[in-house]
């Protein structure tokens, strides 16, 4: 089945940055979009960023200018640069990878995607 691997997450203090990176080795399952979902405490599951192979991205609005998702060339590792961090932003992210039929509000739902990370802490800190 293969292995999302995530890396880059750690504890910042609000306004700084980070940048998380996931590696699909050896992954065998179809899949066209790559994304970073996160989960705050006591919170559900919640879409943070998408891109499609096509480059095409996809953000959650609240995210919007501060967060950036990227591929490498070989499509094969997903990044997400994120500045101007919050407290808010504290959460444990995952990347997550899976073929989907259409792009839009599908790839910021986490039950669009077959495919995930152990996840990664991120916290922000006042």
């Amino acid at each position: 089945q293969g292995h999302l691997v995530e890396s880059g997450g750690g504890s910042v203090q609000a306004g700084g940055s980070l940048r998380l990176s996931c590696v699909a080795s050896e992954y065998t399952l179809s899949r066209n979009v790559m994304s970073w979902v996160r989960q705050a405490p006591a919170k559900d599951r919640e879409g943070a960023a998408a891109i499609r192979l096509n480059g095409s991205t996809i953000y959650d609005d609240a995210l919007k200018g501060r967060f950036t998702i990227s591929q490498d060339r070989d499509k094969n590792k997903a990044n997400l640069q994120m500045n101007s961090l919050k407290p808010e932003d504290t959460a444990t992210y995952y990347c997550a990878a899976g073929l989907l039929w259409e792009w839009g509000s599908l790839a910021m739902r986490p039950d669009a995607y077959n495919g995930w990370g152990q996840g990664t802490q991120v916290t922000v800190s006042s």
